[in-house]
């Protein structure tokens, strides 16, 4: 890819890109695509994977991706593969600093990237910090043994990784079984934490439908409020209906009195008319008095009456709220004892099945314990015996391989001799005088070379022997290791036999006991329904009885508030009517001042027409004649 594709990649790649996945494998990006290809990764929200294999990324490429893993949160699987990252290693070390602060990358590939020892530190440290990369693939690196330490190290504190390939790296046996023991740990933690997060949520689920019960039965308990307001209302209608009546009552008492009113002022009338009715009303004002006085009196009696039934009422009322008050707490104390009793028979459900879970839970760990023992013991058997063929296999033919060599050079040695020889004895024949003397030292020479070679070779020989007999010891060793390992298995066998049998024996009694369980089971839920139905009777006739006696506490209630009502309004007729008659009784005083002072103006009236009389006739004829006689 060229710089301006790269360049239009990274200014595509913020927005919205519908594609999930980006692969750009084997393209050849130079050192400024690669930057602003990454760049335009760090905002991106959308991609999960990234494939840059076999791209030459050098430093620059290192720091970039770094920068990427800090800011981007949304790649998930990220391929380095063919990229020789390790050669670079500040550029690495940026880079492993990027993943121990990303918190999302879940698949690392780092194959083919010339990883040193000084590398696998630095992706240790950052293995330490990240908390959610699952798989790591490091085949064909140059880590080593430093390495793999600094990796299996590094792993007590990672707890999510669950998959590490060190394949090709020159890392012992040892510490790749460690790596893959940390693995299977890891896994069998990620199974334990997703069992723990499946129950939270079911348990979350659980607590949902309690809450859920709850608002129910608060819901009921509104209705419940709601009825009891209606009939609250209910009442309150019929004591409305009830002081409607007594008003109509009372206004039939005003247009009574209004009545008598209007009897007064006829009486007046009839007063003013003439003197004979002043009479009749006199009898009739006093008989009036007579009844309005025996009126009064009767009303105090009736008043004194409803008195006293309405404090026996109130006595039998509170009589009776007493001794339901009473029935109330013995009831809620046998509801109290039951709900103790059904409480401590829960508690001992819970403890049983807490004591069968504990036991199940033990059992399983030692089976499972006995069968890693059992399979480590043979993997590791199994790698011994592996590991010493191979080295006896090697040492033969490194064994092998030396005698030919040997053999080759002695033969290459004995025809350089015979050559030269050959050459001797050519120049001897040629030259016999002068090489009398030199023959003489040649044979000696050749003498030496002899002897120097067969101690070589007996040397060699001996050497040779001594690691044949090495070789039979250790292969001796080696059989005896396996006799011991044998021994081992068999009897691990037999324990694993016995742990089996013992097994079987501890499961039957488990079986047993559930059994036994199942059945108090049974019973407990068929006790436990039993009192669940006698407490939903229990408590159905205590509603019932409270229901009824809130019914009464709101009919005592309202006869109080109708008692306290009619006693006012009582209270206030008395008062209406005493200011009525103290008003009554200050009209008949003044009526009957008028009618005395009617009367002295009439006995006035009287003797002066008397008089008036008496005089006209003393004055007339008639008068004179009469005093004549």
């Amino acid at each position: 890819l060229s710089l301006e594709t790269c360049g239009a990649l990274g200014r595509l790649l913020p927005g919205a890109v519908p594609f999930a996945e980006v692969a750009l494998g084997d393209c050849g990006l130079s050192e400024d695509g690669v930057k602003l290809l990454l760049h335009g990764l760090c905002s991106n929200t959308t991609v999960k994977s990234l494939d840059l294999k076999g791209n030459n990324l050098r430093a620059v490429g290192a720091e970039a991706l770094g920068k990427l893993l800090r800011q981007n949160k949304s790649i998930r699987s990220l391929i380095l593969e063919w990229n020789s990252l390790g050669v670079w290693e500040e550029g690495f070390s940026l880079f492993c600093q990027g993943l121990g602060a990303n918190n999302c990358l879940q698949r690392l590939d780092l194959r083919n990237n010339q990883i040193n020892h000084h590398g696998a530190g630095e992706l240790a440290t950052a293995l330490k910090q990240n908390t959610s990369l699952q798989e790591l693939d490091l085949r064909w690196n140059n880590i080593g043994l430093l390495g793999g330490r600094a990796l299996l190290n590094c792993l007590h504190s990672n707890r999510t990784l669950r998959r590490l390939e060190l394949a090709g790296n020159n890392v012992p046996s040892d510490i790749l079984n460690a790596v893959e023991q940390a693995m299977d740990h890891n896994q069998d933690r990620q199974t334990i934490l997703a069992e723990t997060q499946n129950r939270a949520c079911v348990l979350n689920k659980e607590i949902l439908s309690l809450k859920d019960e709850k608002a129910k039965q608060f819901l009921d308990l509104m209705d419940t409020i709601d009825k009891q307001r209606e009939e609250i209302a209910r009442s309150g209608r019929i004591s409305a209906g009830r002081v409607s009546q007594l008003q109509e009552a009372l206004d039939e008492q005003h247009s009574i009195m209004n009545s008598l009113k209007a009897k007064l002022q006829m009486t007046e009338a009839a007063l003013a008319l003439s003197e004979q009715k002043v009479r009749n009303l006199g009898e009739l004002l006093s008989a009036m008095k007579q009844e309005q006085a025996t009126m009064a009196e009767r009303h105090l009696a009736e008043l004194q009456q409803q008195k006293q039934e309405g404090a026996d009422r109130e006595g039998k009322l509170f009589c009776d709220l007493s001794a339901c008050s009473e029935k109330n707490l013995l009831l809620r104390n046998q509801v109290d004892e039951l709900e103790k009793k059904c409480k401590v028979q829960q508690d001992q459900l819970f403890q049983v099945k807490q004591d069968l879970t504990n036991t199940t839970a033990e059992l399983k760990l030692r089976a499972v314990q006995a069968e890693e023992r059992l399979e480590m013991e043979k993997r590791r058997f199994k790698q011994s015996l592996e590991d010493m063929e191979s080295l006896r296999l090697k040492e033969m033919d490194h064994m092998t391989q030396h005698m030919e060599t040997s053999e080759r050079s002695m033969q290459d040695r004995v025809q350089r001799l015979e050559a030269i020889r050959i050459a001797l004895e050519e120049e001897l024949s040629q030259v016999k005088a002068a090489a009398l003397t030199e023959r003489g030292h040649a044979e000696e020479e050749l003498i030496k070379v002899r002897n120097q070679a067969r101690l070589d070779e007996q040397q060699r020989l001996e050497h040779l022997e001594e690691k044949l007999r090495l070789m039979t010891e250790s292969r001796d060793e080696a059989q005896s290791c396996c006799l011991k390992q044998k021994q081992m298995v068999s009897e691990a066998q037999v324990k694993a036999n016995q742990l089996s049998l013992h097994a079987d024996g501890l499961r039957r009694r488990i079986e047993e006991l559930q059994q036994d369980l199942n059945s108090k089971e049974q019973e407990k839920v068929t006790e436990v329904s039993k009192v669940k139905v006698e407490l939903q009777e229990q408590i159905g006739h205590l509603q019932a009885e409270r229901i009824a006696q809130e019914g009464l506490r709101e009919k005592i209630a309202a006869l109080e508030r109708q008692l306290k009502v009619l006693s006012s309004n009582h209270r206030e007729a008395l008062l209406d009517k005493e200011g009525e008659i103290s008003v009554l009784l200050e009209k008949l005083r003044m009526r009957e001042a008028d009618i005395s002072r009617m009367r002295e103006e009439e006995a006035q009236r009287a003797n002066l027409l008397q008089n008036a009389i008496m005089a006209y006739v003393q004055g007339s004829p008639l008068g004179t004649h009469s005093s004549k006689k």
